[in-house]
């Protein structure tokens, strides 16, 4: 019996154990393929932007696009008009030198204090600092004789004749026949004094007070710097042996050629610093005022800041008059000249056409957001795409630098709104 048990067990075990298998092995089949559509239907649902809460709903924006957010800040509306970079215009040495020209600078070299301008009769004309021009001899005889005449007289003033030598008569104080002989010179005094033992004290020629005296201590220091020129050490300064410009030059065209007479048109210089001159409108220069900032174009693009320096108090027409018909007030203009702090920034570029951009209008502390934002309504005006798909109308102000003015009781600072 147990034999039976055992081939029943083994002839119907053999034949109904399979087909569990393939029942168990169908279903996961079923399973995995299943699996595979709902992932392939969220991500289509997702591509499509249909999924996600019942929240959002038909509210959610219609069409592409990014979003900005409103911002606050300060526009500024720029007006631009042309300029002229240079080094400004040339204007002549004033030469006081008599004699023929020996020597001439190269155009555009650059002279600093105790530079050679020129050279006629082969010696130098030498340029030092300062806003008073040379005018007279600087040395210790240099005086008016007639100051010593006056005062002469106030010390006789006693009724006594002086000398012929300047003392006073036999019989009064200061008697002796070389009196006038052994009188220590007499000490030349004015600005102009001052101003000259200021240049030589800076190129260290110093043993002296820098005042409005010219004393013997100046004197010999006149004398070492004279040695350094190799010029005849007098310990006297010609008026023809110095310039006086307000800071280091430019050498300019030159009027005369070597071997020409010296005069007041041999050489021309300017400022070594570029600057930009516009010729404003008369009729629209209030942006033109002393101290105003102003940003200078470059031809090659760049942008460098600026300030404008002075502004023209005469206007002045093109030639041939104004417009045909009119009065010629329109076409007015004057000069402004713009310098330019940065000279580095400049480049290489010594002349050449400007574009000067100045501030017109100005909205300070204003919420802005870039012009493509705004989207014209139905019923008029303008308004902004919120990031929801909602509309909210605004008000607009100044328009500058691709940016707009917006103000509104739904618009505040940091909201995200689309643009196209």
């Amino acid at each position: 019996m147990a034999e039976t048990v055992t081939h029943i067990d083994d002839a119907h075990a053999t034949a109904p154990l399979p087909p569990p298998p393939r029942r168990r092995h169908r279903r996961r089949t079923a399973l995995i393929a299943s699996a595979v559509v709902g992932v392939a239907a969220v991500a289509v649902v997702g591509a499509l932007g249909l999924g996600g809460g019942q929240d959002k709903g038909p509210s959610a924006p219609p069409r592409s696009g990014s979003v900005v957010p409103v911002t606050r800040t300060t526009l500024a509306e720029r007006t631009a008009v042309d300029g002229k970079l240079s080094y400004g215009t040339e204007v002549p040495l004033p030469v006081k030198a008599t004699g023929t020209v020996t020597w001439l600078p190269e155009q555009g070299a650059t002279v600093e204090r105790g530079g050679t301008l020129l050279r006629v009769d082969d010696r130098p004309v030498v340029l030092m600092y300062g806003t008073l021009p040379m005018y007279r001899d600087l040395g210790l005889t240099a005086q008016d004789s007639d100051q010593g005449s006056d005062a002469q007289q106030q010390k006789n003033a006693d009724g006594t004749s002086p000398s012929p030598s300047g003392s006073p008569a036999p019989g009064g104080a200061g008697t002796g026949g070389d009196t006038g002989s052994t009188q220590a010179p007499r000490e030349l005094r004015g600005m102009d004094v001052m101003q000259f033992e200021s240049n030589l004290a800076a190129l260290g020629y110093t043993g002296f007070t820098v005042d409005e005296r010219f004393t013997a201590a100046t004197a010999q220091a006149v004398k070492r710097w004279q040695k350094s020129l190799g010029l005849p050490q007098s310990g006297t300064v010609g008026v023809g042996d110095v310039i006086s410009s307000s800071g280091k030059v430019r050498i300019g065209h030159a009027g005369a050629r070597l071997g020409s007479a010296a005069g007041e048109n041999t050489l021309a210089y300017t400022g070594t610093s570029r600057k930009v001159v516009v010729s404003a409108s008369a009729a629209d220069a209030a942006w033109a005022v002393r101290g105003t900032n102003v940003r200078v174009k470059l031809p090659n693009g760049k942008s460098v800041q600026a300030k404008v320096a002075s502004v023209g108090k005469q206007a002045s027409t093109p030639e041939g008059g104004g417009s045909e018909g009119g009065s010629g007030e329109a076409d007015a203009t004057i000069p402004v000249t713009i310098t330019v702090q940065d000279q580095k920034a400049l480049g290489r570029l010594e002349s050449g056409p400007v574009t000067v951009e100045y501030v017109g209008r100005e909205a300070k502390d204003v919420l802005s957001v870039p012009v493509s934002a705004l989207v014209a309504l139905a019923e008029g005006g303008y308004g902004l795409e919120t990031e929801d798909g909602r509309f909210l109308a605004v008000k607009t102000g100044l328009f500058a630098d691709g940016n707009v003015e917006v103000s509104g009781t739904a618009i505040r600072e940091g909201m995200k709104v689309r643009i196209a």
